[in-house]
């Protein structure tokens, strides 16, 4: 008897978002759907600007609903208590209950995103009373625990700095611990080891394991490099344009990606066996303006095998390739057995 796959407890379906700059509608994320899994860990990789971050922000309910942004789709979450929601259809104070307690973010300039004139301790100790019926000797007793837990030696020096007295690595440890103040389900992780030295990016990656492993914690993990991905995630999106172009399992992504542009990404990562001198492959051409009208597939005019008439006019849908495996490409088949 075939075993029933378990239920996810974030399913995001049909994701649109879109923003008006300057008199033009400029289309964001495009009908994005995934689903996560109970102590999964996803990755969503691409350049800037494909998408990934408004996706993430999408699902913490921050996506700004004044004039000129627009929001579709749903985003359907399992809370702790079991209670099911979609996060679009939320008003403000309804999120405020799920922001920390049930999905949490790390967010991707830690400089920027603590506030310089209040201190360490006072941040992480208001994160942990907004999430915990705790008074503030115990929320300062739990900063200490969460910092300990991290890596930081000093705690009570840590909790009197200011964010412009650490270095990046103890500042992300500083995110993380406030991420982790309220014990959630879901963790978005927006490009966790962006501007850190390879040894603290790999300590960033192992403390964000072990506390998964601990917790049964699912992470939806934003980044573009692709070595993180085949170290820390189960499961790959890459995205281009707004849009999924592929989503396969992570052992899959490094031999058997089908769609020309994740081949393109993969083969612009630094080799060991590649020889001495030898340049990176670099994809041609630029991103395409969001702001102007994309016609047939997004990737074309970087694409080394794109058909004219073909791949220029008629917008690819996802196709299947295998299970949990599908693709956004016209080609795919012809392009199987091409290294």
């Amino acid at each position: 008897m075939t075993p029933v796959p378990p239920e996810p407890i974030l399913e995001v379906k049909n994701l649109s978002v879109g923003f008006t700059a300057q008199g033009r509608a400029v289309a964001a994320v495009k009908d994005v759907s995934f689903k996560l899994h109970q102590g999964e860990t996803l990755a969503i990789v691409g350049e800037s600007g494909c998408g990934k971050s408004t996706t993430g922000l999408a699902i913490m309910g921050l996506i700004d609903r004044g004039p000129g942004t627009s929001a579709s789709g749903e985003i359907n979450l399992v809370r702790k208590n079991g209670a099911r929601c979609d996060i679009l259809a939320m008003d403000d104070r309804s999120l405020r209950n799920v922001r920390g307690n049930d999905v949490a973010m790390i967010f991707q300039e830690h400089m920027s995103a603590l506030n310089p004139v209040h201190s360490i301790g006072t941040q992480i100790v208001e994160a942990l009373r907004q999430h915990r019926d705790i008074d503030a000797r115990a929320a300062r007793d739990k900063a200490r625990a969460l910092l300990a837990e991290l890596g930081i030696a000093n705690t009570n020096q840590c909790l009197e700095s200011y964010s412009h007295q650490l270095s990046g690595g103890m500042r992300q440890r500083v995110m993380i611990a406030i991420a982790l103040s309220g014990d959630p389900r879901i963790l978005i992780a927006d490009e966790p080891t962006t501007a850190l030295d390879v040894t603290i990016q790999a300590q960033i990656i192992e403390l964000l394991q072990h506390i998964q492993q601990r917790s049964r914690m699912s992470m939806i993990f934003i980044t573009h490099n692709l070595g993180v991905v085949a170290e820390i995630a189960q499961r790959a999106i890459v995205m281009y344009a707004g849009e999924v172009t592929e989503t396969l399992p992570v052992p899959m992504l490094f031999g058997h990606a089908r769609m020309p542009y994740t081949r393109a990404l993969l083969r612009s990562l630094p080799r060991l066996d590649r020889k001495g001198g030898t340049k990176l492959a670099a994809i041609p051409g630029a991103p395409p303006n969001l702001g102007s009208p994309l016609g047939g597939c997004a990737f074309h005019p970087r694409c080394a095998y794109a058909l004219q008439g073909w791949c220029d006019a008629e917008h690819p849908l996802l196709d299947t390739v295998a299970n949990g495996h599908v693709v956004r490409c016209h080609r795919w088949r012809e392009l199987e057995a091409v290294a």
